[in-house]
């Protein structure tokens, strides 16, 4: 086992669902053989316009042969372990690259950097989960919304390297998962409420609206930013219980089984679609809607 970088694009030719599998050619499935059961991080290249850098991190469970492509390969993650930073980490910053095994003896960027599966350092996957999930401005939580204690003994450490002689072990606590969660889809909607298109907050700083997943934890849904929606109480509720979905194209659908439809349609914006985000890779993917029109959508 070990950790590694898998380079993946939001305009990837191939078929990518980083919280899900990641595809790749036979030439790099020794590299990806190696990862099976530790930790990835993603890396979006710098040639990418308004690039994300170091995005995210996943565990490798195992790797099966694509049915449909001879030569491809699948490596699937494990489910619940897709965790989207709360910073981006660029390649480089001011002290330099931050992936020092991509640097030749010389100190120079080698030909590594170009590899889209490489080996990473536990040194290295530090640096960078250190960096990708420092939370320097945490978002306030809504009125009386308390996180439960995360078993840490300090709430400002928001994950836990374990190093023995062998190897550092690495977990991120479903408390900071979801901290970070929040994080990432209120400020994909601005702190808006995407059905209502209201933006509330309260006297002490706090943003009154939740950060809901499409696809739910408890369901084995991952915590991709696109998993995601920014909705207030009364929405959230409803959201989960099958009263509103979306349709693909973001239309918001309401139950026919309400008891109130009209009620509901005056708590839906003028549009009559949910609210954009502030870019397209964080918009809810279809394949979540999907789920959630078929597992929780009261027709």
């Amino acid at each position: 086992m070990g950790y590694g970088v898998f380079i993946h694009r939001f305009d990837s030719i191939y078929k990518d669902s980083p919280a899900e599998r990641y595809q790749f050619p036979a030439q790099y499935l020794g590299r990806v053989e190696s990862c099976v059961g530790d930790w990835i991080v993603y890396y979006e290249p710098r040639k990418v316009a308004q690039t994300r850098g170091y995005f995210a991190i996943a565990k490798v469970e195992r790797v099966i042969s694509d049915p449909e492509a001879s030569g491809m390969y699948f490596a699937l993650i494990e489910p619940g372990s897709y965790l989207d930073f709360a910073n981006p980490v660029p390649f480089t910053d001011t002290s330099g690259v931050i992936e020092k095994g991509v640097l030749n003896e010389q100190g120079k960027i080698s030909g590594r950097a170009q590899s889209a599966v490489r080996p990473l350092s536990p040194a290295d996957f530090q640096s960078i989960v250190t960096l990708g999930l420092n939370e320097s401005e945490p978002l306030l939580p809504r009125t009386g919304e308390e996180f439960a204690p995360s078993g840490f003994h300090d709430e400002q450490v928001p994950f836990e390297f374990e190093q023995n002689r062998e190897r550092m072990r690495f977990s991120v606590s479903r408390i900071v998962r979801d901290r970070i969660f929040r994080r990432n889809v209120l400020r994909a909607y601005s702190q808006r409420c995407a059905i209502s298109g209201l933006r509330l907050i309260n006297g002490r700083g706090r943003a009154e609206v939740a950060a809901a997943h499409i696809w739910p934890v408890e369901a084995n849904g991952p915590d991709i930013v696109n998993n995601g929606i920014a909705l207030s109480g009364t929405v959230h509720w409803m959201f989960d219980r099958g009263l509103l979905s979306l349709a693909d194209d973001l239309q918001i659908l309401i139950s026919r089984q309400t008891n109130d439809p009209e009620g509901i349609r005056a708590l839906v914006n003028n549009s009559g679609y949910a609210l954009p985000t502030r870019h397209p890779i964080e918009r809810p993917h279809p394949h979540f809607l999907q789920w959630h029109r078929e597992n929780r959508f009261k027709r």
